[in-house]
């Protein structure tokens, strides 16, 4: 157990999974907490045992983050106290069926949820930090945001909006003394995957890493400094070039002329 103050750390979808562990290992680290989750009663008794274990103030926000209320509620207290200085984002939900055989309004909620809600609470916590010179931002995507064709393509793409809107966040607030961390979990042993459709128990084994695995190892690369947390990926420079190959084809996306490899085309064309 730590005795120091880290200041408040913000962790959404807390009350099971990943968003639990990642509270527990917060609060060991010396975090006072604010837990964000739909169940209450989870929430008060994740509360109750950090409080024990660890001796740091605990506060549970029992929203629905999909209820614009709700959300509203959480931004207000981002906004309002001052001690916040990490912004965990990670409540979000999946689906493992094919895009046409998913429900649309399903799909819907999970837009809702992985990338609105988000993006307006992030939106919320960024101008205090700013203004504080401090803070960071913990986002979790999925390596799904990378690898489209492995689950739901909605899932996927709202994933995939996760590293964009972190890439984007990272530039934006670099030279202002804010972080921003992206983690890209595999395949991880909670209950999403029965929520999403495919009990994990259903996974090739090989593929399943333990949720505190993935969180002491994503925490491990928040101390690296390191933008993308891959826990999985053995070979770091494997991203270093992918991010690399991304940012060489830049200077080459907007031009006055189409790419000559079209010339023949746009000329018979005309």
């Amino acid at each position: 157990m730590s005795n120091a103050n880290l200041g408040t750390a913000v962790v959404t979808g807390a009350s099971t999974g990943i968003g639990a562990l990642y509270a527990d290992r917060l609060a060991r680290r010396g975090y006072d907490l604010v837990l964000v989750a739909r169940n209450g009663e989870r929430l008060r008794a994740q509360a109750e045992h950090l409080q024990a274990a660890y001796g740091r103030a605990v506060r549970t926000v029992p929203a629905d983050l999909t209820v614009d209320a709700d959300l509203r509620r959480v931004e207000d207290l981002l906004r309002s106290d001052a001690g916040i200085t990490l912004l965990v984002n990670n409540a979000g939900v999946g689906d493992t069926g094919p895009l046409l055989g998913s429900s649309v309004d399903r799909m819907q909620d999970m837009i809702a949820l992985n990338v609105t809600a988000l993006t307006r609470l992030t939106h919320a916590a960024a101008p205090g930090f700013v203004a504080r010179g401090q803070g960071a931002f913990i986002n979790i995507a999925s390596i799904v945001a990378i690898a489209p064709e492995v689950l739901n393509g909605v899932y996927g793409g709202s994933k995939a909006y996760v590293v964009a809107f972190s890439q984007s966040l990272q530039h934006e607030l670099a030279d202002k003394g804010v972080r921003v961390q992206v983690v890209l979990p595999g395949a991880t042993a909670t209950d999403f995957w029965q929520i999403a459709g495919t009990p994990v128990e259903h996974l090739p084994g090989e593929i399943v890493m333990r949720a505190d695995d993935l969180v002491d190892a994503a925490l491990a690369g928040f101390d690296r400094g390191e933008f993308a947390t891959i826990p999985a990926l053995e070979d770091g420079a494997k991203w270093d070039a992918y991010d690399a190959a991304r940012r060489a084809m830049q200077p080459e996306l907007s031009r006055t002329k189409p790419a000559s490899r079209y010339a023949a085309a746009t000329a018979a064309a005309t």
